[in-house]
């Protein structure tokens, strides 16, 4: 039993390791291929909506790492939900969190074997999402420190995408190269209507897309328990949240419509497709096929590591069964790991059963759930505060408490256009009803007396 007890997560998360995992999940497939439909919707206005937003996911993130470096031994962000807002809060979080990378998990599954189609047409469809999810699991079961290796190497494979279509935008504009008859310039970002083409209500409704840009992005705060030195990687990883996103998504916002103005951007393929295709690249189809399979793969890999995180978080505190806090010899919480990957492999049965549209709701539905575990972290971290005002410690929310509350009131915001949308107002009401249900359940769990307290 003292065995068990002295059982702890290996901290074989390496700096490099930290930096690329928060750089992975502030790139992903709302980029990539969500880029095109949110131009056309809004027009140059995407590139504030994107500034905005940006913003705020700062805000978030310096209010997360105060949270999680108050105590660095404590294994997640949901340790501290559970100390400043008790028991019934952290058990609605953690499994609003699970549900949340599932659900984004099963999407992109899917689209892995739609991408891999590309290539070999005569593929079924549920065979790549099949291997992909045997394969991830086998590498996240060995070592904490091989899931760091594989997330560094598929960020690195997003990060030189983005850095080849701004550095090719911006040797064009020097240039001044003509494509498809126009000259690529700046002033054909502005040249077409304006900053905001699609007025006032096509701005706001740009910031539905641009919040699922940034989804996952928050896993930094899963690392805290495996991380070789929290104290030093963390605040590193998050201060260089500003820079990533003004060279990640304003750059290349900003260089896609330089090349082609955005209302010729067509939403029938990605943005990045159609600049590398009008440069002059015939194999433009299959590198960007490549990426959003790398991006794809990349999402199911952070999301077998934060379900299989967030589900031991649930079962030390009583809130999941006990078996799923326990770690194996390579301090990895393997069953944990184990029982959300069996979840996904429901995903190559309803590739069989079930129309493609389902994971549109799917995706909405968790990109909803996300802001709300971003609310809940925004809460927490004004109790932190309250709790601790004469013990902060060096890496503290800039401008707080006003800048925990514009950051909330944002995202309570972005809450009420999803509910104006008619398209989100269902996965909205569907979300709410999910984490009232949970906290109702949370009641039966408590009377089980398993609870931590």
């Amino acid at each position: 039993m003292a065995k068990k007890e002295t059982q702890k997560l290996n901290r074989s998360l390496k700096s490099r390791h930290v930096m690329m995992i928060a750089i992975g999940g502030a790139i992903g497939t709302g980029l990539f291929l969500g880029s095109g439909s949110a131009i056309k919707s809004s027009g140059p206005s995407i590139i504030l909506s994107y500034l905005v937003v940006g913003i705020i996911t700062f805000f978030m993130m310096r209010a997360l790492g105060e949270l999680i470096l108050s105590s660095p031994n404590q294994s997640s962000f949901i340790s501290s939900i559970k100390t400043y807002l008790g028991d019934r809060v952290e058990f609605v979080a953690g499994w609003t969190y699970w549900a949340c990378w599932l659900s984004l998990a099963m999407a992109d599954l899917t689209a892995t074997g739609i991408y891999l189609k590309y290539w070999f047409p005569d593929l079924p469809q549920w065979v790549g999402p099949l291997v992909i999810i045997l394969i991830l699991l086998l590498i996240n079961r060995l070592n904490v420190g091989l899931f760091g290796e594989l997330e560094s190497w598929f960020s690195m494979i997003k990060v030189l995408a983005i850095v080849a279509l701004i550095g090719a935008g911006l040797i064009m504009i020097l240039l001044h190269m003509h494509v498809g008859g126009n000259t690529v310039s700046l002033t054909n970002i502005v040249s077409h209507g304006g900053f905001f083409p699609k007025g006032f209500s096509g701005f706001l409704t740009s910031f539905q897309m641009v919040i699922f840009a940034f989804v996952g992005i928050e896993i930094v705060g899963l690392t805290a328990g495996e991380t070789a030195e929290p104290e030093k990687d963390i605040p590193k990883a998050i201060n260089s949240l500003p820079l990533r996103i003004g060279l990640f998504y304003i750059g290349s916002m900003i260089a896609i419509m330089a090349v082609q103005p955005w209302n010729t951007i067509k939403t029938t393929s990605s943005p990045f497709v159609q600049v590398f295709s009008a440069i002059g690249i015939p194999a433009a189809a299959g590198i960007l096929n490549f990426v959003v399979l790398t991006a794809a793969m990349s999402a199911t890999n952070s999301a077998i590591f934060s379900t299989s995180r967030s589900l031991y978080a649930l079962a030390y505190s009583g809130h999941a069964p006990k078996r799923l806090g326990k770690i194996s010899r390579h301090g990895v919480p393997d069953r944990a790991l184990t029982f959300s990957s069996l979840i996904l492999f429901v995903i190559v049965i309803l590739n069989y059963v079930m129309p493609g549209k389902i994971f549109d709701v799917v995706s909405t539905v968790s990109t909803i759930n996300f802001i709300m575990v971003w609310l809940i972290i925004m809460w927490c971290h004004l109790k932190y505060r309250k709790a601790k005002r004469n013990e902060l410690g060096q890496f503290q929310m800039p401008g707080a408490p006003f800048t925990d509350w514009l950051t909330i009131i944002f995202y309570v915001a972005i809450l009420v256009i999803l509910f104006v949308i008619p398209t989100t107002r269902i996965p909205l009401i569907l979300s709410l009803a999910f984490i009232i249900c949970l906290a109702i359940i949370f009641n039966f769990v408590k009377k089980s007396g398993n609870v931590k307290k």
